[in-house]
């Protein structure tokens, strides 16, 4: 069994200290005032600058629409309730390290359709640049919903970030498009002004430690690798389980859901990395390969099958011995309906039909609001013949 909290290294925890420091380089967080940046984006140059993996000549600016100033954002970022102590992973937390880092951050607020904010975003952008030495790159992250994504990227263009004398990138944050259709219109508007060497569409759960102990536990154990198939394993399971609520990103979570927030993405990198073929290198293209020759393999359902194979739910509001409402439901979330049908809890069996996966069942959980935190792949082998066991407690 594989477990978040008990991995093979964690680089977050104990530096190699062998990798380079970054390049000099500003970066630009749209959404800068979400969840992402709090819990994932700000803990992640936390845990390079105390690897010693942080170029000096490096800043960041927070984008967002909601108003207030410099100062309060790096308040909201260092806060112990809600910001880096709360957040970060490593055993101890480091003031010298953050209070540099901090120092650092800067907000600026921004609406996405107003060009005339880009272009203020511009000169703040030169304005660091010729501070911190920084050679002309940009590094902008969209943080943010994909309908976004296009506005973001014309407003680039036409404030003049591409004229810069370094390079330019885009990371684009997962959901892409909610099917094949929207994802394939959101890279005709992204394509139209940016070139594909520039873009970067990335799962932020692929930074974690479990998913990055996937393939090194796959392919590096020579044990294992004859034994990954369906003439030895018996099942697969998948659970992420999250204690947080939707909190106050209902506006978010009703166009997603635990469906489309957790398993069409995070969870499918997983399996993926658990079931692919081995791929001819670790260089990125061909385990893209594998991965997509898994995914096209992954059975797809006819509808009553799907309600055969699959339970949904949500979490309701927790109550007191007195009867009062200690923690709303998410029907009583901010911007959720009360009569909304969202699952944040689901459960499904899927199956792989090629030849190593046949009849295995894999199951896939999640939820928010439930009881621990964790995420966890258990491999169940099949069980050896009893025989031998017949008549005892074994």
């Amino acid at each position: 069994m594989l477990d978040s909290k008990h991995t093979f290294k964690s680089i977050g925890l104990e530096s190699q200290g062998s990798s380079p420091a970054s390049a000099p380089c500003i970066m630009v967080i749209f959404g800068a005032s979400g969840d992402l940046t709090k819990r994932l984006l700000v803990p992640a140059l936390y845990n390079l600058a105390c690897d010693g993996l942080l170029c000096d000549n490096f800043a960041v600016i927070g984008v967002a629409i909601t108003e207030m100033d410099t100062a309060e954002f790096r308040s909201r970022m260092s806060s112990d309730q809600d910001g880096i102590r709360k957040f970060h992973t490593r055993k101890n937390f480091d003031e010298a390290v953050w209070d540099k880092l901090v120092s650092r951050i800067h907000y600026q607020t921004t609406h996405f359709d107003q060009l005339e904010d880009f272009v203020r975003l511009r000169d703040k952008v030169a304005e660091l640049d010729k501070a911190m030495h920084t050679e002309g790159n940009v590094l902008f992250y969209f943080a943010t919903a994909p309908s976004f994504f296009g506005q973001l990227c014309e407003n680039l263009h036409h404030a003049g970030f591409k004229q810069g004398k370094g390079w330019q990138r885009i990371i684009m944050e997962k959901p892409f498009g909610s099917d094949l259709a929207s994802a394939r219109r959101l890279n005709q508007a992204v394509l139209k002004h940016w070139s594909e060497k520039q873009i970067y569409r990335i799962d932020h759960y692929l930074g974690k430690e479990t998913v990055q102990n996937l393939l090194a536990f796959r392919f590096s154990n020579g044990m294992f690798e004859p034994l990954w198939n369906r003439n030895f394993i018996d099942s697969i399971q998948f659970n992420v389980s999250e204690e947080v609520d939707v909190g106050t990103r209902g506006g978010y979570y009703v166009g997603a859901g635990v469906l489309r927030d957790m398993m069409q993405n995070h969870m499918f990198q997983m399996l993926s990395y658990l079931c692919m073929e081995p791929p001819a290198s670790f260089a990125p293209d061909p385990i893209r390969d594998e991965k997509a020759k898994l995914l096209s393999s992954v059975r797809v359902y006819k509808a009553q099958q799907v309600a055969e194979n699959f339970v949904r739910g949500q979490y309701g509001p927790s109550y007191d011995d007195s009867g009062t409402m200690v923690k709303p439901g998410y029907r009583q979330a901010t911007n959720v309906d009360p009569q909304s049908a969202i699952e944040t809890f689901a459960a499904g069996k899927f199956y792989i039909d090629n030849w190593r996966w046949e009849g295995v069942p894999i199951y896939l959980r999640s939820g928010k609001a439930l009881w621990k935190r964790g995420t966890e792949i258990v491999v169940e082998f099949k069980k050896a013949p009893q025989a031998i066991f017949s008549g005892t407690t074994v």
